[in-house]
């Protein structure tokens, strides 16, 4: 079973919206989070899906998920006070029906701009490699600056070394819920799963992201979802 572990708890502090959080933030009537979701409810290949959301809002996207006939979201449940907590919890419902074999994508709720292509390469890597990291390569130079250094550079590494870390984050389950009950064990909490791979010294494999596959965690880059959406959207109607 292929399932989908969409997390999506955050309130979205960094982009000041006060009526909602950026996951109910809406494009053409329809919220971020629906966007995201329907990759995953129109590919054959997931099965299942699992949505991390905060508690006040979880009548909401129920709501919406029967007015836009998503049908493969089992369950709803609170997200954490962090992504690493909201995580941990979708791994733990998760218990009683996943099989060790079994495949789990780990995705943000806030980057709706994935597609099926990205979908069935982590799918294939998993199989291939047993989990798959969604990486892009970065366009400026990133510097290192340790906090004894008084804002001095310590360090540049090779820019055609450095990739960022995006999602899908794509495991076997019986590897990555056992990762996330030992950093429960020790106290650690991770930016995301390949961070924590990283901690417990796990060997990681990548794959090519999608070009566009944003996450919105401020004002602007809901308005560049904005723009690129439409864009996508022009293209396929008027094929410019």
């Amino acid at each position: 079973m292929n399932t989908a572990l969409i997390f999506a708890g955050g309130t979205g502090i960094r982009m000041n919206a006060k009526a909602k959080p950026k996951q109910f933030l809406e494009l053409h009537g329809k919220p971020v989070i629906l966007y995201t979701i329907e990759h995953f409810e129109a590919h054959p290949e997931i099965d299942n899906i699992v949505v991390v959301c905060l508690k006040n809002w979880i009548k909401e996207l129920k709501h919406l998920l029967h007015r836009y006939e998503i049908e493969k979201v089992s369950q709803i449940i609170p997200g954490g006070n962090t992504g690493h907590e909201s995580i941990y919890n979708g791994l733990k419902v998760m218990e009683n029906v996943c099989k060790p074999e079994d495949i789990v994508l780990i995705h943000d709720g806030v980057r709706p701009l994935i597609n099926g292509d990205l979908i069935s390469a982590n799918i294939a890597k998993v199989k291939e490699c047993g989990n798959a990291i969604t990486v892009s390569p970065v366009s400026e130079s990133i510097v290192s600056i340790k906090e004894e250094s008084l804002g001095t550079i310590d360090f540049i590494p090779p820019r055609d070394e450095m990739y960022k870390a995006k999602a899908p984050q794509s495991f076997r389950y019986g590897f990555i819920w056992p990762l996330y009950q030992k950093a429960k064990s020790d106290s650690k909490l991770t930016i995301d799963s390949a961070h924590l791979c990283s901690i417990y010294g796990e060997k990681m494999y990548t794959v090519d992201s999608a070009p566009n596959n944003i996450k919105i965690t401020t004002s602007t880059d809901y308005y560049i979802f904005r723009a690129l959406y439409e864009v996508m959207e022009n293209q396929q109607i008027l094929g410019v």
